[in-house]
């Protein structure tokens, strides 16, 4: 049970607060609702840009790191197609440096063409090392747009073309600092071994005085219903080939999405799974099998993948997925089987709310989603699925002609 104590500023910001005994330490983090998807197809790759930028310093701080370095605490930023989260973590009692900082690239970032050329640089480089110069670098690039033809999520962070981030200007770079970066787009929660109340109102002394910004108006187009399997192979200098299988499925705050996360379990949820037993073990057919989802905001993939053993073919390696997604469609779910993923999500939440920095992360995610009660529902959920749930979805969900089909091959020798 995470308690949270909440504070929505005229501004519009909302501030969470967790007090947490067992700990010195202080977690700060921010939420900015801006991610890839919020990006125009012509200039992508800036939210993931902004990652990079945010630490290039204010007129007040040039150098972000240094005091908090000072302040023996550590930083560090992630961006996804959701959201962009940045994150402080030191002593309890440096807890207004990390509070000040955050206020202040909030409103004052030093944006100049000297930063930007640097972190466009270093984005060029990231791309090229990660994403190029990489076995399999290219892979969630060609899924995505396998998967997606209209949503934004058919481009991947680092964008659709790093040729936008490259030409990105001064101005168009000040204009999503300006609409993205503004209190109302954010979340700024505090957890460890603090006063709810004092934090709340310190929170508040700190960032109430930033305007507020303009409201953010998302017209993110829809996805249509796919009818019509899709299918692609493509070669490439890699070590072993891939099958990739691909569903649409329902959003993070769904139902379905929890059923979902149970079946992925289900699958391939350790060396006990289905798929691990009947695919690595008994038929020896694959080195590796995996199933997932990717718990996106708006519609997500539940993704099936294997890497099947040298002399298999691609095709017959699918053959034996699909047979694995039949198989849970049609056998029955034994009370073991159904309560061993239950009991595994409820460990893996309880360790996870261990650790004053996921919490910190939780609290700003599940208020992002629009009911942040969730962080402490989300087992119940789990624990109500029924079996009839999972065979229902899975009726639903595992059908060719709405799937996705990568055959990512090794190049031939000859």
């Amino acid at each position: 049970m995470i308690n949270y104590s909440r504070r929505v500023l005229s501004n519009g910001l909302t501030l969470l607060v967790h007090n947490d005994n067992s700990t010195q330490l202080v977690a700060v983090n921010v939420i900015y609702k801006v991610g890839a998807r919020d990006e125009h197809p012509t200039k992508s790759g800036f939210a993931h840009l902004f990652e990079h930028l945010m630490f290039s310093g204010t007129a007040n701080v040039p150098d972000f790191d240094l005091p908090i370095q000072m302040s023996s605490g550590e930083n560090n930023a992630f961006t996804n197609n959701d959201y962009t989260n940045y994150y402080i973590v030191m002593p309890k009692d440096n807890l207004e440096v990390a509070l000040f900082m955050e206020a202040d690239r909030m409103v004052n970032l030093d944006i100049n063409q000297k930063s930007l050329s640097v972190q466009q640089s270093v984005v060029e480089e990231e791309y090229n090392e990660r994403y190029k110069n990489k076995p399999y670098g290219d892979l969630w690039e060609i899924l995505r747009t396998l998967v997606y033809k209209v949503h934004p999520y058919r481009w991947s962070t680092i964008g659709m073309d790093i040729k936008h981030v490259r030409d990105a200007s001064l101005e168009d770079v000040q204009s999503f600092y300006d609409k993205f970066y503004t209190p109302q787009n954010s979340i700024v929660s505090v957890a460890g071994n603090v006063d709810p109340e004092k934090t709340l109102d310190l929170l508040e002394t700190v960032f109430g005085g930033i305007a507020k910004g303009e409201e953010v108006v998302r017209d993110i187009p829809a996805e249509p219903e796919q009818i019509e399997q899709r299918r692609l192979v493509v070669h490439r200098d890699v070590p072993a080939d891939m099958v990739y299988i691909i569903f649409r499925m329902g959003e993070r705050a769904s139902r379905e999405f929890a059923v979902c996360d149970m079946i992925s379990d289900i699958l391939s949820g350790g060396s006990s799974s289905r798929m691990h037993q009947m695919l690595v073990k008994e038929r020896r057919l694959f080195n590796s099998v995996n199933a997932y989802v990717t718990g996106s905001l708006d519609a997500g993939m539940f993704v099936v993948t294997g890497q099947p053993i040298e002399g298999i073919s691609a095709q017959d390696a699918e053959d034996a997925l699909w047979g694995a997604l039949e198989e849970i469609k049609n056998s029955d779910i034994s009370d073991y089987e159904l309560e061993k993923v239950k009991n595994k999500f409820e460990v893996n939440t309880i360790f996870g709310e261990i650790n004053v920095m996921n919490k910190a992360m939780n609290l700003c995610f599940y208020e992002m989603l629009g009911d942040i009660d969730i962080i402490n529902n989300e087992t119940k959920v789990f624990a109500s699925i029924t079996k009839e749930e999972i065979y229902a979805v899975s009726e639903k969900l595992f059908v060719k002609e709405s799937s996705s089909v990568l055959h990512y091959l090794k190049n031939s020798k000859e």
